[in-house]
């Protein structure tokens, strides 16, 4: 398995926790609380916390272009929630 993260600074983590998941549950299996969820997409898995300041994303999938599915899906729906605060997303890969 291959695993990334994205740490993307933001007063409103649990607000795009809400709407990601939300969005998500209509088409995929998701599962969520007020702080964490997970959101299974065919290609893999995007684990969502919400801290404080922060919004942790946790991709993981079987290989690097699924990886890279899983990321992109995720960063362009998050973008298009937060779109007044253009936050900054990076992934960086995790090793083992």
């Amino acid at each position: 398995m291959m695993h990334s993260e994205a740490l993307v600074s933001t007063p409103l983590a649990r607000r795009y926790l809400g709407q990601l998941c939300k969005h998500f549950e209509h088409r995929l299996d998701v599962t969520y609380t007020a702080t964490d969820g997970m959101i299974r997409f065919p290609a893999g898995i995007c684990r969502v916390e919400a801290l404080e300041d922060q919004l942790v994303l946790r991709a993981e999938a079987e290989d690097a272009e699924r990886l890279a599915q899983v990321q992109d899906v995720t960063q362009r729906h998050l973008l298009r929630f937060a779109f007044r605060d253009a936050p900054a997303i990076e992934w960086c890969p995790l090793r083992d």
